[in-house]
């Protein structure tokens, strides 16, 4: 499978820059791996449990069964998956803020439990900023925008002028109050002062409300959806990232559209409990990175809609606290709250 809007040449040239740029994250993680050693303490000597606080077959599970091989080959001990879901995140979230921070937990964060729980939740049980310590940020996932196709609109210019046409007849599809679909296209209306109605469903029933006219729009992932597109059942008019999508580079960007910094990803990442040793750290995140950004990774990942990343610690903090002042307002304007 390749990615069929990049020529070969620029799949190759981009294979080689993440190549070269990564090179001194390996090294400087070797240089870690032999300071534990020297220090007579051999990391890992048991197995890492890697949580995912989701149930199985979803996106954030999706790619810890991705990355948990990968990472066992490299370390010489296994990393077991374990799913905790529950409580949109929190159940499996908490469990790693109260684990020893001595490397042996993994959490597999994503958008709505970092940086969106925070804001939904009076009682919230961890704190994402002091309860963790981001190792790297993986792979980052836009939504598409997608419209029942009786509407007969076909761009986001043409939704905001029937919207304001028609205010709080359009109705639009959730998995729940306060996710992140609910809250992003919360985002779209304050930011067009449009009037639209909120029907949150449970798992991924938006799909068959959309197909049956049941709800009007409502965001949803490029690749599973995309057969539903080609059969006329639904209509895709905007990806959700700033810049095209690279399975749908026809589609504009809401940003491109008219609404400016709008910008809404689901992105998974590994966290670690707070006050692991930083050479341990070190190594997860140079291993992640190297991994999402290499051929096998990135070809898989771009082909199902999302785009690898492999962050530094620290690149992946900067953005955990700049998503929860985001989202923090988004939800404040939307009043969506969880008790």
């Amino acid at each position: 499978m390749h990615d069929r809007s990049f020529p070969r040449t620029a799949r190759i040239r981009q294979a080689r820059l993440a190549a070269i740029l990564w090179v001194p994250i390996v090294l400087s993680a070797s240089a870690y791996g032999a300071d534990l050693l020297q220090s007579g303490t051999k990391y890992p000597d048991k197995p890492i449990r890697f949580i995912v606080p989701q149930p199985p077959g979803g996106g954030t599970d999706t790619v810890a069964r991705m990355l948990a091989p990968r990472l066992s080959e490299s370390l010489g001990q296994q990393v077991v998956v374990d799913n905790r879901s529950g409580a949109g995140g929190i159940v499996g979230t908490e469990l790693v803020a109260r684990a020893p921070a001595d490397g042996y937990t993994l959490l597999l964060g994503y958008t709505g439990a970092l940086t969106i729980n925070p804001s939904l939740y009076k009682q919230l049980p961890y704190r994402p900023i002091e309860d963790f310590d981001p190792v790297s940020l993986a792979v980052s996932s836009p939504f598409i925008l997608f419209v029942y196709p009786q509407l007969r609109i076909s761009s986001v210019a043409e939704l905001v002028s029937m919207a304001k046409a028609k205010p709080g007849q359009l109705n639009f599809g959730s998995p729940g109050n306060g996710s992140l679909h609910h809250l992003a296209i919360e985002w779209f209306k304050s930011a067009t002062g449009t009037s639209m109605v909120h029907i949150p469903f449970k798992g991924g029933q938006s799909l068959p409300a959309l197909i049956s006219g049941e709800i009007q729009l409502t965001l949803g992932s490029a690749v599973a959806w995309l057969p539903h597109v080609k059969a006329g059942r639904i209509k895709a008019i905007a990806v959700t990232s700033k810049g095209r999508s690279r399975v749908l580079p026809e589609l504009p960007s809401i940003a491109e559209s008219g609404i400016a910094d709008f910008e809404a990803r689901n992105w998974f990442g590994i966290v670690v409990p707070k006050g692991t040793p930083k050479p341990v750290i070190a190594r997860l995140s140079a291993l992640t990175a190297s991994y999402v950004n290499s051929a096998e990774a990135r070809e898989r990942l771009l082909n199902d809609g999302a785009d690898p990343v492999g962050s530094t610690p620290e690149a992946f903090a900067e953005l955990i606290k700049r998503e929860i002042g985001r989202w923090r307002d988004v939800v404040k304007l939307s009043g969506a709250k969880i008790d």
